[in-house]
């Protein structure tokens, strides 16, 4: 992984000490909070419901067991003993002191962190496929591309006060893993024709209040030219973006309203003139970053070994976990591991400081010490021998780590909400409870299969609720809380936007509409058909027709929960 350079590490200990002074005028009355707001959002800190919250950058999900143990700690000595991991593979603290924050800073400087451009009118952390570097179906790792525009982004003079907030995305893999066609820009790395590596890319999307997806504008840009082409529509945006309505200030409004046509020939224009700068990337700077990002030395003889098999025939809790929670490694031998912050009755991302403790140990005796942060708010442990699943799924039973449920029902990805944010207009956790406490059996989970709920508490969309192929968004009714619900969405290859399923329903009928509603996908369903597959067959007027029918009847109950027994597939 990526190491800082005595320059890195200069500009993170003069942002902390500017930061400190900030702070101190501040509270001792120096600055207003209008001239502080900006002052803290450009570290990372906001202003939310019960307390500061402070979001920390994991630069594409991607950490050393030094950093999560140092996440730890500051758990334990400055929040309330969690942290909790966000969809765009940052974690956020929930309750430290403002007066503490400068010092939670310094400390994430000593191991090579930091919060800066987490918030605010931004480039925000560049995300990455959380496979990168082992998945199969991958072209190339995308990592050495996120970090070199982690370094182009950070404190660009140009670029610190955007419209508004922007976000990138880069994926090297055939599957989309990161979301990258509902990011302000979006880019797919690929070959052409003869061989060279470029990126496809995308311009203007993004969820939130108007929901839009990324459209092409490039269909093939060279490697060389990947700094030179994102400054140029950094310029374009800057240039053009609204800066009188933030609801309007989004790339994606200027696209949409430009045209995707339009906005391609300003960006070309721009470009143009500054395609030959100091902005080429050349092949020297390329491999120098590559060198961060070289595998670890496998062993040549871990495929040999036959005891994963024979746990997973003899123990049916771990074939349970490794069917659901391991995935394939391009290394033959060796799998990834996904770590599930999913347990029901714990927020979905939390995790506790001893937790994260442990973590780091696994990770040092399991996976090279690294430990990587997913879209879906778990994390992974990539690169672990074979051999090693079935003491690796011990230890984190014991921490409570090893829910079986990942690409389940119960693998929620779940904002905030009313509990803490500001922002919010419902509560996310407790309806995330109530679907847990529903759907608890974990023989009607795996029935289901595959199936992606994302729960928002506002239009915001933390939760992403529009690609879910469920989502749940929470609206404000006179005082009260109520979920409106979308059917058939997606954020990867196939990607699309949820339909809404009706009017909103209230908050104690949450899961039981849900329960309605995967009524009609199995009585529908076809063989081997995904929830996704069968809405997409049959439409959204049979789930509508259900979903309001009424209460759910005993009848109906029985007959939704006579499932099939789950199966044990070859992983």
């Amino acid at each position: 992984m990526y190491q800082y350079d005595q320059y890195d590490q200069k500009l993170v200990d003069e942002r902390v000490a500017q930061f400190r002074g900030q702070v101190q005028r501040y509270l001792a009355g120096e600055l207003s909070d209008d001239e502080f707001r900006p002052l803290r959002l450009m570290n990372g800190l906001y202003l939310q419901r019960h307390a500061p919250m402070l979001r920390v950058a994991i630069p594409y999900g991607l950490l050393a067991s030094r950093q999560l143990r140092t996440l730890a700690h500051i758990a334990r000595r400055y929040d309330q003993g969690y942290g909790h991991f966000s969809t765009r593979q940052n974690i956020q603290y929930n309750w430290p002191k403002l007066e503490e924050t400068p010092d939670i800073l310094a400390e994430l400087a000593q191991v090579e962190m930091h919060a800066i451009q987490t918030s605010g009118n931004c480039i925000r952390n560049v995300t990455a496929d959380h496979l990168a570097g082992v998945a199969k179906d991958e072209l190339e790792d995308p990592r050495l591309y996120c970090e070199i525009i982690r370094q182009w982004s950070t404190f660009h003079p140009e670029f610190s006060y955007l419209p508004r907030k922007f976000k990138i995305a880069v994926t090297g893999a055939a599957h989309d893993r990161a979301a990258a066609q509902v990011h302000d820009i979006g880019l797919n790395l690929r070959r052409d024709p003869q061989g060279e590596l470029g990126f496809r890319v995308l311009v203007g999307g993004g969820l939130g209040r108007t929901p839009i997806i990324g459209q092409v504008i490039r269909e093939f840009l060279p490697q060389r030219d990947l700094l030179s082409y994102l400054e140029a529509i950094l310029r374009v945006y800057n240039q053009h973006g609204r800066r009188d309505n933030i609801y309007k200030a989004r790339i994606k409004i200027l696209v949409k309203a430009l045209g995707t046509a339009a906005f391609r020939e300003q960006v070309e224009a721009e470009w143009a003139q500054i395609r030959d700068s100091g902005l080429v990337l050349t092949d020297a700077e390329i491999e120098r970053v590559r060198c961060y990002f070289a595998p670890p030395v496998y062993e040549t003889d871990a495929a040999a070994d036959a005891s994963f098999e024979q746990w997973r025939q003899n123990d049916p809790a771990f074939a349970a976990w490794a069917r659901h929670n391991i995935a394939d490694h391009k290394v033959a031998g060796y799998r990834n591991v996904f770590v599930a912050l999913k347990t029901p009755g714990v927020a979905p991302g939390d995790i506790t400081a001893a937790q994260m403790d442990a973590l780091s140990d696994l990770a040092d005796r399991y996976s090279f010490g690294q430990i990587r942060a997913t879209h879906q708010q778990n994390l992974l442990l990539a690169d672990v021998r074979q051999a090693d699943l079935y003491p690796l799924w011990h230890a984190l039973q014991t921490q409570q780590l090893a829910a079986p449920v990942i690409g389940t029902l119960a693998d929620m990805i779940c904002c905030p909400g009313l509990e803490f944010c500001s922002l919010a207009n419902a509560s996310s956790i407790s309806i995330a409870h109530q679907i847990n406490q529903k759907f608890d059996q974990l023989d009607y989970l795996y029935d289901l299969g595959e199936i992606r709920l994302n729960l928002s508490g506002c239009m915001n969309a933390c939760g992403h609720h529009h690609v879910g192929h469920i989502g749940i968004l929470g609206v404000d009714k006179k005082g009260e809380e109520w979920y409106q619900i979308s059917l058939g969405g997606s954020s990867e290859n196939d990607v699309r936007l949820g339909d809404i399923l009706g009017p909103s329903v209230p908050k104690v009928e949450v899961a039981n509409t849900l329960e309605r509603i995967l009524l009609v996908y199995v009585e529908q369903r076809e063989a081997d058909e995904r929830f996704l597959d069968t809405f997409r067959r049959i439409g959204l007027e049979p789930f509508r027709a259900r979903a309001y029918a009424g209460e759910t009847d005993s009848a109906t109950v029985r007959k939704l929960r006579a499932v099939r027994p789950a199966q044990v597939e070859t992983v």
